[in-house]
């Protein structure tokens, strides 16, 4: 006879199954209470897939698409479908999966000849056929030797030299129908799951359409960011001339210890870019400089050394900080949980913010207040400022390429500055390296080094963080003049020691742990650069890490 086991779902929700029931018979009996679509489940904080057989006790979280876990798993059983339908309906085409985009997911086929509308048109209804007749994903595990062959055969040469860095025997490999494919992370039961997307011809490559995880059962409106598709195709195109478009390039040149140069030559393509804007502010006579980004992206070392450029081209700025505009406790404005939000732009006396630059901008003096934290309220401390035409001001922070903050100021005398780093490196042709981690990263490190912050805290504080950006900064990255790319190819080789043992005190018992295993996973990837003294101080990767010129 079966013994029985008790799952726990939630505090008050308890189910007795089979042992060895499959999570997918124990998501049957509940779906119905999720808004979405269940795709995986959190088994003692430990993610899998719905297929995973339950043998003890256990609590049970399920994964649906209201979840950034969920979204992933979607996304990826989504580029699975799309490669193999691609490579039915354009025969000897290879796919590549290279970012994310107005709210999709950007990828390139390569063939032939180029690609047009009517090719997209057909890739997707092969999707569909293949969605309708819910294929399984067989995920099953392969000696090295015969992963390679398979991908060797497949022309996925980035995927086979990555498998010269896995110290593993085996490899998992998913399968759907013909088609066989590593893939980074975990998959839904079956395409049948995957009804919900859409593709856009956007040249020269294609755009899958999925939903968010604000909304789930719906597909967004598409958005363009023309400028934000520039700037990754730029640093795509500095991988390929460097020769270092996936993990496995990069660990090569660590191998051959051939390190220094990379880091040297992407560092100057740093200094080359700075320089660049700084031509660009004197030569269009701007006055207000706006710097907005989200967190980690090494806003406060770049606007330092935009500093310097600036006063290379005989200019003197200054710097103007928000946060001693913010409006006293009383008046600020409270989030959906009734707690101060001191990221809203209502958070910030705007009125005060414009009237002080508009004067300071045609030579009046004026009197600068200074922000009580403690006291939580504005001060006058007989601080004042006045400014000459050859001191542009820098402001740095969430809101500065929201025209509210600076109404008042005529556009042509601003110059506003979107920075993140936005990866250029991928693992492979069909698994990305998202933006997101490579930030979240850096932070883990950063607040380690610098906030006495674990891991754990991080992460717990992560989503909160995200939820200010996607409410704050990325609506408006298309409003700014120019984009900075602020990654470096071999930062993710650097970080790796640093971010490691941080991950690795989060225990089992903690809801986070599933996270810190992903992102070790993520890191494992990776050959390690030991000697952070070969990465000049002025870095950006330093503000992270330790050893930056510009520390106060």
């Amino acid at each position: 006879m079966t013994e029985k086991i008790k799952v726990s779902l939630d505090e008050q929700k308890a189910l007795e199954v089979e042992q060895g029931t499959i999570l997918a018979e124990v998501c049957s009996k509940v779906q119905d209470q999720y808004p979405s679509m269940i795709v995986a489940a959190k088994v003692d904080n430990r993610l899998c897939e719905l297929s995973y057989p339950l043998h003890r006790d256990a609590k049970i979280e399920f994964v649906d698409l209201t979840s950034t876990d969920g979204i992933r798993i979607y996304q990826r059983g989504l580029a699975f479908v799309f490669i193999r339908s691609a490579m039915e309906i354009l025969s000897g085409c290879r796919v590549t999966v290279e970012h994310s985009l107005s709210k999709g997911l950007y990828c390139e086929i390569h063939y032939k000849r180029a690609i047009h509308e009517d090719d997209v048109v057909k890739i997707e209804a092969r999707m569909r056929e293949i969605i309708d007749e819910d294929v399984p994903f067989i995920k099953g595990s392969v000696p090295v030797a015969e992963a390679k062959r398979i991908f060797t055969e497949l022309g996925l040469d980035a995927k086979t030299k990555l498998l010269d860095y896995r110290n593993t025997s085996e490899v998992n490999i998913y399968s759907c129908g013909w088609l066989k494919d590593y893939f980074y992370g975990y998959m839904v039961p079956s395409t049948g799951y995957l009804k919900l997307f859409k593709l856009k011809y956007y040249m020269p490559g294609v755009i899958i359409q999925y939903p968010e995880k604000s909304n789930p059962t719906e597909i967004p409106e598409f958005e363009e960011q023309a400028k934000l598709a520039t700037v990754f195709r730029e640093a795509e195109q500095w991988g390929r001339i460097l020769n270092i478009e996936y993990v496995a390039n990069l660990n090569d040149r660590i191998t051959d210890k051939k390190y220094p140069e990379l880091i040297r030559v992407a560092e100057a393509l740093h200094e080359k870019k700075i320089a660049q804007i700084a031509d660009q502010i004197l030569e269009k006579k701007k006055r207000i400089i706006l710097i907005a980004g989200p967190s980690s992206s090494g806003k406060t070392t770049f606007a330092q050394r935009l500093s310097i450029q600036l006063q290379v081209n005989g200019l003197r700025p200054i710097s103007l900080s928000t946060d001693d505009y913010f409006v006293d406790r009383d008046h600020t404005p409270r989030d959906e949980k009734g707690d101060y939000d001191f990221e809203s732009i209502k958070a910030v006396d705007t009125d005060l913010f414009n009237d002080h630059l508009a004067r300071l901008i045609q030579g009046e003096m004026v009197d600068l207040p200074t922000f009580n934290f403690h006291k939580g309220e504005r001060e006058y401390r007989g601080k004042t400022l006045q400014i000459s035409e050859d001191q542009p001001i820098i402001i740095e922070g969430i809101h500065g390429l929201n025209d509210i903050l600076t109404a008042d100021i005529p556009h042509d005398k601003k110059f506003k500055i979107y920075i993140s780093a936005l990866t250029q490196l991928n693992i492979d042709d069909h698994n990305r390296i998202p933006t997101t981690d490579t930030r979240l990263i850096r932070r883990i490190v950063r607040d380690s080094k610098y906030r006495g912050h674990s891991a754990l805290t991080t992460l717990k504080l992560w989503n909160s963080v995200r939820r200010g950006e996607e409410r704050n900064i990325f609506p408006f990255q298309e409003e700014a003049d120019i984009m900075f790319n602020s990654a470096l190819i071999y930062e993710l080789a650097v970080l790796k020691k640093h971010a490691e043992p941080l991950l690795l005190e989060i225990s089992k018992d903690q809801k986070e742990f599933s996270e810190a295993k992903r992102l070790l996973k993520f890191l494992s990837y990776f050959l390690s650069i030991e000697d952070d003294h070969v990465i000049p101080q002025t870095s950006i990767i330093k503000e992270f890490v330790g050893g930056s010129c510009f520390e106060e």
